[in-house]
């Protein structure tokens, strides 16, 4: 299928990240369709992927941006302007389970908001001008601890509730504008980070092959490529009249049925 983004100026935030990370899979999808990925990140790997890209003779973009920062995200908007001028679709991928919970600092806590919504909304409104241009999309990157609670990461979860609120304020406040904004809500996906997490514990396969056993379709994990794969067709003009939605990638694991689950 023929999503037609070749060319679209398609700008991910959080996507310097390991090889096979969420943000980094989606780039290597958004090259392989002919898109323009445009990396917003404070890792430096980015210079590495931007070049990757480029030597593939893909046109790519690396802004380096502290994405806690909202003076930076400002300039990294006005850096995509002046280099494309347009922004096709922007995919605000950043997210960092970081454990603020109750025992943490106010301070913690106000970090957390600030890299894991404030910065959708910073990239949202400096980016808005561009995507107008367009009548692009946006397509926020959601946690299913936004509808579950996990317990000991208040700030991640207030964060990632807060970033479905904006999904479909966003959706009511630019339909004049023909812009779309939906959410792909992730449970369990095995990526770098995860299986870091992990490596920590003490228990760790007993741990993975207990949370495996409770994913109800094919009973494993989601794989970054899948998700990678629905945000492009999310993005993409074969879903052109969905706006508004939280679309769920976890193979039933938020909201099936637990008889699923009896063995």
């Amino acid at each position: 299928m023929d999503l037609k983004l070749k060319d679209k100026v398609v700008v991910v935030t959080g996507a310097a990240g390991l090889k096979g990370s969420i943000g980094e899979t989606i780039v290597q999808a958004l090259a392989n369709e002919g898109a323009i990925p445009v990396i917003v990140c404070r890792n430096d790997r980015g210079f590495g992927y931007e070049k990757e890209l480029k030597e593939r003779g893909i046109d790519a973009l690396f802004v380096k941006t502290d994405l806690s920062d909202h003076n930076q995200i400002k300039k990294a908007a006005e850096s995509i302007k002046n280099k494309y001028g347009k922004i096709d679709a922007l995919i605000n991928n950043v997210g960092v389970n970081d454990g603020a919970g109750l025992d943490a600092s106010v301070d913690d806590f106000m970090y957390s908001l600030k890299l894991n919504m404030v910065s959708f909304f910073a990239m949202t409104k400096f980016c808005l001008p561009m995507l107008k241009k367009a009548k692009g999309t946006i397509l926020n990157i959601g946690s299913k601890v936004a509808l579950t609670g996990q317990g000991g990461t208040s700030g991640y979860a207030a964060s990632k509730g807060g970033v479905l609120g904006l999904t479909r304020e966003w959706a009511v406040d630019l339909i004049k504008f023909g812009i779309r904004s939906n959410a792909i809500i992730i449970a369990e996906s095995w990526t770098p980070a995860y299986k870091a997490w992990i490596e920590t514990l003490d228990n760790g396969e007993e741990k993975l092959k207990s949370i495996v056993k409770k994913i109800p379709f094919e009973n494993r994990m989601t794989t970054p490529q899948e998700i990678a794969d629905q945000c492009l067709f999310t993005i993409s003009e074969k879903s052109s009249h969905t706006t508004g939605q939280f679309i769920i990638v976890d193979g039933g694991y938020v909201h099936l049925d637990r008889s699923l689950l009896t063995e």
